[in-house]
Protein backbone atom coordinates (compact mmCIF):
# COMPACT_ATOMS: atom_id res chain seq x y z
CA UNK A 1 0.00 0.00 0.00
CA UNK A 2 1.47 3.35 -1.09
CA UNK A 3 0.78 6.91 -1.21
CA UNK A 4 2.55 9.75 -2.89
CA UNK A 5 5.39 11.74 -1.25
CA UNK A 6 5.54 15.22 -1.44
CA UNK A 7 8.56 18.14 -0.71
CA UNK A 8 8.00 20.87 0.97
CA UNK A 9 7.61 23.01 -2.08
CA UNK A 10 4.49 20.06 -2.65
CA UNK A 11 5.94 18.69 -5.97
CA UNK A 12 5.52 14.56 -5.90
CA UNK A 13 9.05 13.36 -5.90
CA UNK A 14 8.03 9.64 -5.11
CA UNK A 15 6.32 7.05 -3.20
CA UNK A 16 5.88 6.01 0.51
CA UNK A 17 4.72 2.40 1.93
CA UNK A 18 1.50 2.38 4.29
CA UNK A 19 1.59 -0.41 6.61
CA UNK A 20 -1.82 -2.17 5.75
CA UNK A 21 -2.60 -3.02 8.69
CA UNK A 22 -2.75 0.39 10.26
CA UNK A 23 -4.11 2.33 7.21
CA UNK A 24 -5.69 -0.16 5.34
CA UNK A 25 -8.33 -1.51 7.79
CA UNK A 26 -12.10 -1.38 6.98
CA UNK A 27 -13.44 1.77 8.78
CA UNK A 28 -15.42 0.49 11.90
CA UNK A 29 -17.88 3.79 12.51
CA UNK A 30 -19.35 2.83 15.95
CA UNK A 31 -15.91 1.48 17.54
CA UNK A 32 -14.93 5.67 16.58
CA UNK A 33 -17.93 6.68 18.01
CA UNK A 34 -17.45 4.56 21.15
CA UNK A 35 -13.76 6.10 21.42
CA UNK A 36 -14.58 9.85 20.36
CA UNK A 37 -17.07 9.20 23.60
CA UNK A 38 -14.36 7.44 25.78
CA UNK A 39 -12.36 10.36 25.36
CA UNK A 40 -14.53 13.16 26.07
CA UNK A 41 -15.38 11.40 29.34
CA UNK A 42 -12.13 10.64 30.51
CA UNK A 43 -11.11 14.33 29.78
CA UNK A 44 -14.67 15.63 31.91
CA UNK A 45 -13.87 17.92 34.75
CA UNK A 46 -16.49 17.85 37.30
CA UNK A 47 -16.51 20.76 38.26
CA UNK A 48 -20.37 21.85 39.10
CA UNK A 49 -21.04 21.49 43.08
CA UNK A 50 -24.02 22.52 44.55
CA UNK A 51 -24.35 22.12 48.79
CA UNK A 52 -26.59 19.47 50.61
CA UNK A 53 -28.54 20.45 53.77
CA UNK A 54 -25.57 19.53 56.47
CA UNK A 55 -23.21 21.68 53.95
CA UNK A 56 -24.90 24.91 53.91
CA UNK A 57 -23.93 27.51 57.19
CA UNK A 58 -27.12 29.39 59.02
CA UNK A 59 -29.52 29.45 61.32
CA UNK A 60 -31.93 26.96 61.82
CA UNK A 61 -34.71 29.57 63.64
CA UNK A 62 -37.94 29.39 62.22
CA UNK A 63 -38.48 32.50 60.73
CA UNK A 64 -42.38 32.95 61.66
CA UNK A 65 -45.05 31.20 63.44
CA UNK A 66 -46.45 27.80 62.20
CA UNK A 67 -50.17 29.06 62.36
CA UNK A 68 -52.28 32.54 62.23
CA UNK A 69 -50.12 34.09 59.41
CA UNK A 70 -51.73 32.67 56.09
CA UNK A 71 -48.56 31.57 54.43
CA UNK A 72 -47.24 28.02 54.17
CA UNK A 73 -45.09 26.73 57.21
CA UNK A 74 -42.01 27.46 56.84
CA UNK A 75 -38.54 26.02 58.58
CA UNK A 76 -35.36 28.33 58.74
CA UNK A 77 -33.03 30.63 56.16
CA UNK A 78 -31.78 27.16 55.06
CA UNK A 79 -34.48 25.89 52.99
CA UNK A 80 -33.97 25.03 49.58
CA UNK A 81 -36.65 27.35 48.16
CA UNK A 82 -34.80 30.34 49.91
CA UNK A 83 -31.77 32.38 48.78
CA UNK A 84 -28.16 30.97 50.97
CA UNK A 85 -30.52 27.80 51.22
CA UNK A 86 -29.15 24.38 50.06
CA UNK A 87 -30.08 22.78 47.06
CA UNK A 88 -32.09 19.92 46.43
CA UNK A 89 -30.94 17.49 43.81
CA UNK A 90 -28.18 19.74 42.77
CA UNK A 91 -24.87 18.71 40.99
CA UNK A 92 -21.81 17.09 42.92
CA UNK A 93 -18.63 16.91 42.27
CA UNK A 94 -18.55 13.31 43.10
CA UNK A 95 -20.34 11.94 40.14
CA UNK A 96 -17.62 9.44 38.05
CA UNK A 97 -17.92 9.76 34.07
CA UNK A 98 -15.01 7.74 33.69
CA UNK A 99 -15.46 4.92 30.36
CA UNK A 100 -13.36 1.88 30.21
CA UNK A 101 -12.08 0.98 26.65
CA UNK A 102 -9.55 -1.55 26.30
CA UNK A 103 -5.88 -0.65 24.68
CA UNK A 104 -6.95 -3.16 20.91
CA UNK A 105 -9.79 -1.23 20.73
CA UNK A 106 -8.45 2.07 20.71
CA UNK A 107 -5.71 1.05 18.41
CA UNK A 108 -8.08 -0.43 16.10
CA UNK A 109 -10.32 2.66 15.93
CA UNK A 110 -6.62 5.03 15.40
CA UNK A 111 -6.15 2.75 12.52
CA UNK A 112 -9.94 2.61 10.94
CA UNK A 113 -9.93 6.68 11.45
CA UNK A 114 -6.78 6.40 9.35
CA UNK A 115 -8.02 4.33 7.05
CA UNK A 116 -10.88 6.30 6.59
CA UNK A 117 -8.79 9.57 5.94
CA UNK A 118 -6.31 7.72 3.50
CA UNK A 119 -9.75 6.97 1.44
CA UNK A 120 -11.25 9.69 1.19
CA UNK A 121 -7.23 11.32 0.04
CA UNK A 122 -7.04 13.06 2.77
CA UNK A 123 -3.64 12.12 4.30
CA UNK A 124 -0.72 14.23 2.86
CA UNK A 125 2.82 12.73 3.14
CA UNK A 126 5.85 15.44 3.08
CA UNK A 127 9.29 14.02 2.35
CA UNK A 128 11.29 17.00 5.33
CA UNK A 129 9.78 20.13 6.90
CA UNK A 130 12.70 22.40 7.65
CA UNK A 131 12.90 26.09 8.54
CA UNK A 132 15.67 28.04 9.30
CA UNK A 133 13.76 30.32 12.06
CA UNK A 134 10.05 30.20 13.38
CA UNK A 135 8.15 32.49 11.06
CA UNK A 136 4.37 32.01 10.75
CA UNK A 137 4.85 33.31 7.02
CA UNK A 138 7.67 29.84 6.29
CA UNK A 139 3.96 27.99 7.05
CA UNK A 140 1.78 29.75 5.44
CA UNK A 141 4.15 29.26 1.92
CA UNK A 142 4.04 25.49 2.44
CA UNK A 143 0.45 25.29 2.88
CA UNK A 144 -0.32 27.06 0.08
CA UNK A 145 1.46 24.87 -2.02
CA UNK A 146 -0.26 22.05 -0.40
CA UNK A 147 -3.70 20.19 -1.74
CA UNK A 148 -5.56 20.13 1.42
CA UNK A 149 -9.22 20.46 1.65
CA UNK A 150 -10.82 23.16 5.00
CA UNK A 151 -7.89 22.22 8.18
CA UNK A 152 -5.07 20.84 8.36
CA UNK A 153 -3.61 18.55 11.51
CA UNK A 154 0.17 18.05 11.35
CA UNK A 155 1.44 15.15 13.22
CA UNK A 156 5.71 15.45 13.67
CA UNK A 157 7.19 12.03 14.78
CA UNK A 158 8.78 14.15 17.98
CA UNK A 159 8.34 17.73 18.86
CA UNK A 160 9.87 20.72 16.95
CA UNK A 161 9.58 23.80 18.38
CA UNK A 162 10.76 26.00 15.32
CA UNK A 163 7.85 24.06 13.67
CA UNK A 164 5.10 24.27 16.59
CA UNK A 165 5.79 28.19 16.64
CA UNK A 166 5.84 28.66 12.88
CA UNK A 167 2.28 26.62 12.56
CA UNK A 168 0.46 28.08 15.95
CA UNK A 169 -0.94 31.61 14.76
CA UNK A 170 -2.52 30.19 11.93
CA UNK A 171 -6.05 29.17 11.45
CA UNK A 172 -7.36 25.83 11.52
CA UNK A 173 -3.69 24.43 11.68
CA UNK A 174 -3.09 22.48 14.42
CA UNK A 175 0.55 20.16 15.42
CA UNK A 176 1.04 17.39 17.71
CA UNK A 177 3.49 14.43 17.80
CA UNK A 178 2.31 10.83 16.53
CA UNK A 179 2.21 9.92 20.13
CA UNK A 180 -0.51 12.36 20.77
CA UNK A 181 -2.28 11.24 17.99
CA UNK A 182 -6.35 10.82 18.72
CA UNK A 183 -9.98 10.57 17.53
CA UNK A 184 -11.55 14.20 18.44
CA UNK A 185 -8.50 16.22 16.25
CA UNK A 186 -8.61 13.36 13.73
CA UNK A 187 -12.17 13.90 13.35
CA UNK A 188 -11.81 17.55 13.46
CA UNK A 189 -9.19 18.40 11.36
CA UNK A 190 -10.59 17.57 7.28
CA UNK A 191 -6.36 17.11 5.85
CA UNK A 192 -3.65 14.80 7.95
CA UNK A 193 -0.25 15.96 7.03
CA UNK A 194 2.49 13.35 8.26
CA UNK A 195 6.36 13.50 7.93
CA UNK A 196 8.10 10.80 6.48
CA UNK A 197 9.29 10.07 9.61
CA UNK A 198 6.05 10.34 11.10
CA UNK A 199 5.13 7.48 8.39
CA UNK A 200 7.52 5.29 9.46
CA UNK A 201 6.24 5.49 13.22
CA UNK A 202 3.04 4.93 12.67
CA UNK A 203 3.89 1.61 10.47
CA UNK A 204 5.29 0.34 13.67
CA UNK A 205 1.76 0.56 15.72
CA UNK A 206 0.67 -1.78 18.34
Amino acid sequence: METKLLNQEGKEIGTIELNESVFGVDVNEGLIHRALVYQLANARQVVAHTKTRGEVRGSTRKIFKQKGTGKARAWGNRSPIRIGGWVAFGPRNTVNFTKAMNKKERRLALCSILSAKVKANNVLVLDTLNFSEAKTKNMVSVLNTLPYTKNVLLALSSKNEVIEKSARNIANVKTLTTDYLNIQDLLKYTTLVLLKDSVEKLNTLR
